[in-house]
């Protein structure tokens, strides 16, 4: 192991740790055998109250991957999950690590004419899916060309993991219970899950090296449709054993909110835990009265969220019977914590929210305020191995410390680069003192600690409490709006989630004068991603132009800006 050259934040680094980490030449795979060898009747996950064991887990794993073999998945190929948290999502995720294949997770607010990009871009094999997005991806799939066709979908229902009763402490609400039990019919050509892991067939040998690709989570950037980020096992290895930066042990307790296709939620719901045999409290989606619910009865230890859920949770009339004093570790990132909630924090419960930093390109945190040295919005300080530095945008020089640049980042779970596109790879990294350097495209500065701090975004990005959503993306879809002739796409200050998406929109002549604004959104909701839609609406005559005909779109932002200044 080669020691990393002194930073300013060394001085500040704690004590307890490491400064880099030796990290196992191993597949993800093997996580979790090691854990099922260790921790064979240990809860590794635990749903409205039933339990899935480590040994159980390997067991559904293995079986799953013999199917997946059995339909044609070879190493190396692409398998799609496009679901919500559940224990079926881990399970087809270590199933796909067993048959060497590699994850693309898919958001499952997605609708048809987005997944499509999801079979043709990186040529999936198989999708394992919900029942409830079952048609989606089927509707999706008969879209592109034949040759390009998933060859299987995989559909479970969420019901199949719950207990047959659930505790009344630990029930959802009866929407999301009914959304839970929820048992559509199934398109033509689908399998259930309980026929492919009832087929009980083994799987072929486990084949799968540290440097083999084995994720493929996707991320705009630049471009107007979404790329591919390559991991491989060593790069999501990285990050997945480090959970002693936050206390993490084989004794902790977490609470799997964040959704899991987010690579966020990867981390800290699938990799992390397996590899250090700690159980997981799941929640299939954000509820503040079941979140409350769920640390108090398990005694929760470690929780990775987003600042708007800690918000929400000080909004419920409960809260205050609520028993927080198990949580030793609350961290997130996605948006700054309001200075007053974090105040609360510390007061009410004696909890530092440790705030951090990363992209789907670093595998989640490159950055991390340690728990016992945090600083309030800020970044934090570059985590195990890794070297960051603010630069110069134009000339790549280092800034002096205080100043504005563009932070890169040099470090061992950072990308390989992105799928199909070699331009954008190399446009994406540089070669400082030696060490190749990812633009993250984030504006940003480094006090004299060493500590890092976020001031705006290089790239045209729109963060909606965490979610990312690319102008561009968003512009293309309202393109296949029958009412839309052109659209721009600008963020918006919304005081919940802290950006949201404004649409300025140029009507097609034929709906001048009869489309409205809720026109716009409505049909939004059938076509994308609801944090993607717009939640204001705008209607121009023309959009600003530059004289090569590309549109103004930051003189359209900058307007914004001064009209919420006021």
């Amino acid at each position: 192991m080669t020691e990393t050259a002194v930073r300013p934040h060394h001085a500040h680094w704690p004590r307890r740790l490491p400064r880099e980490l030796v990290v196992p030449e191993t597949s993800l795979w093997f996580n979790l055998e090691v854990a099922a060898t260790r921790f064979p009747d240990k809860a590794a996950y635990i749903y409205c109250g039933k339990v899935l064991t480590f040994a159980e887990l390997k067991r559904q794993a293995e079986r799953l991957a013999g199917w997946l073999q059995s339909v044609g998945v070879e190493r190396g190929d692409r398998v799609a999950l496009f679901m919500q948290n559940c224990p079926q999502f881990v399970i087809a995720f270590y199933a796909a690590m067993r048959a060497n294949a590699v994850v693309v997770p898919v958001n499952p607010m997605n609708r048809a004419d987005e997944f499509a990009h999801y079979i043709t871009d990186p040529d999936t094999s198989v999708a394992v899916c919900a029942a409830d997005l079952a048609g989606i991806v089927m509707s999706a799939n008969a879209e592109v060309p034949k040759g390009q066709r998933l060859k299987q979908v995989l559909v479970t229902r969420y019901a199949d993991a719950l207990p047959a009763t659930i505790p009344e402490d630990l029930a959802p609400s009866a929407a999301m219970l009914q959304w839970l039990l929820a048992d559509p019919p199934l398109p033509e050509g689908c399998t259930r899950w309980a026929e492919a892991l009832g087929a009980d067939l083994a799987p072929g040998p486990h084949l799968a090296q540290a440097d083999d690709l084995a994720m493929l989570p996707y991320t705009s950037g630049t471009t107007a449709m979404p790329k591919g980020c390559m991991h491989t096992h060593r790069t999501l290895m990285h990050n997945a054993v480090g959970s002693q930066w936050g206390w993490g042990s084989a004794e902790s307790v977490g609470l799997a909110v964040v959704p899991m296709f987010h690579i966020t939620g990867m981390l800290y719901g699938v990799l992390s835990p397996v590899a250090g045999g700690a159980t997981m409290v799941l929640m299939p989606r954000w509820d503040r009265e079941l979140a409350g619910r769920f640390i108090s009865r398990y005694r929760v230890t470690h929780w990775t969220c987003i600042p708007t859920m800690i918000i929400d949770l000080f909004g419920s009339p409960n809260y205050k019977r609520f028993d927080l004093s198990s949580l030793i570790y609350l961290s997130g990132g996605g948006a700054a914590m309001p200075q007053a909630v974090a105040e609360r924090l510390q007061q009410e419960f004696g909890l530092t929210f440790a705030e951090g930093y990363g992209l789907t390109e670093t595998a989640a945190p490159s950055h991390a305020n340690p728990p016992e040295r945090a600083k309030l919005q800020c970044l934090g300080m570059p985590i195990f191995g890794v070297d960051s530095r603010v630069v110069d945008p134009l000339t790549l020089e280092e800034m002096p410390v205080g100043e504005v640049g563009e932070i890169v980042t040099h470090g061992p779970m950072v990308f390989t680069g992105y799928w199909k596109h070699p331009e954008a790879t190399a446009q994406a990294f540089f070669e400082l003192e030696g060490k190749r350097f990812f633009r993250t495209g984030d504006l940003g500065r480094m006090d004299e600690e060493g500590y890092f701090f976020i001031t705006d975004r290089l790239k045209r990005m729109i963060n909606a409490s965490g979610y990312k959503v690319w102008p561009s993306e968003v512009e293309l879809l309202l393109f296949k709006c029958p009412l839309v002739q052109e659209a721009c796409i600008i963020a918006a200050k919304d005081a919940y989630r802290g950006e949201t998406v404004k649409a300025v929109v140029v009507l097609r002549a034929e709906a001048r004068g009869s489309a409205t604004e809720q026109d716009i959104i409505d049909w939004s909701r059938e076509h994308m991603a609801a944090y993607k839609v717009p939640q204001k609406v705008q209607f121009v005559e023309s959009l600003p132009k530059s004289g090569s005909g590309k549109v103004m779109w930051r003189l359209l932002q900058d307007e914004e800006a001064k009209a919420a200044a006021g």
